[in-house]
């Protein structure tokens, strides 16, 4: 990789010094707050209002999202009240076995779920099978009347039948690249080795989005 590389396509990913090497920008801001806006007015609409709504984000990338959606619901719909929660799937993982577990994000549900209409929250879809270990994890606080999922962005190669209600970005891409949303946009790229200098100084990296 050249030296000259511009620090905005490498974002530090571990203190060992692997970076996330930025293939492409996919949306930029302004296209994540038309899509959070669309998805919003898309849910108002399928629901035929916001009685008994409640969105769920699934930590970590879900939270933030789940939080727009809500905001953006506001904005169309004055002076309505969307409960808003989050759920930390780790310990229903199908995976525990496979690969380090590390808990340590909140679930935090404000309102009773038992039949109400909840829409799960999340970044990216890609297998299915976060989603699924959230639908383990929500039975854990009740038994709501329909479950919906709302993903800014789908990138397929799904293992398991879930399909999103709602989408910001459908993004073809291969197994093997990783895709990092952020309020500041959608990148897609993959992870490798930070690149050698011969100089003493590196390229200043910034933290990407979990």
């Amino acid at each position: 990789m050249p030296a000259s590389q511009s620090a905005r396509d490498l974002i530090a990913t571990s203190p060992a010094g692997d970076v996330f090497h930025v293939k492409a920008e996919v949306l930029g801001a302004d296209d994540i707050r038309r899509a959070v806006t669309r998805i919003a007015h898309e849910l108002v609409e399928r629901n035929r209002g916001l009685d008994d709504v409640v969105l769920i984000g699934l930590q970590r990338g879900g939270v933030w999202i789940a939080k727009q959606l809500a905001a953006a619901i506001v904005s169309i719909e004055p002076g309505a009240t969307v409960p808003v929660g989050a759920i930390d799937v780790s310990m229903y993982r199908d995976d525990i076995g496979l690969r380090p577990v590390v808990p340590g994000a909140v679930t935090d549900i404000p309102v009773d779920i038992a039949g109400r209409i909840v829409v799960l929250v999340d970044d990216v879809l890609f297998t299915g099978r976060t989603v699924r270990a959230a639908l383990d994890a929500l039975n854990e606080y009740g038994r709501p009347r329909i479950v919906q999922l709302a993903v800014l962005v789908d990138r397929g190669h799904r293992e398991l039948p879930i399909r999103p209600d709602f989408v910001g970005k459908n993004l073809p891409s291969s197994r093997d690249e990783d895709v990092r949303v952020s309020p500041d946009g959608v990148v897609i790229g993959r992870r490798g080795a930070a690149p050698s200098s011969p100089s003493s100084s590196s390229p200043t990296t910034s933290t990407g989005a979990a």
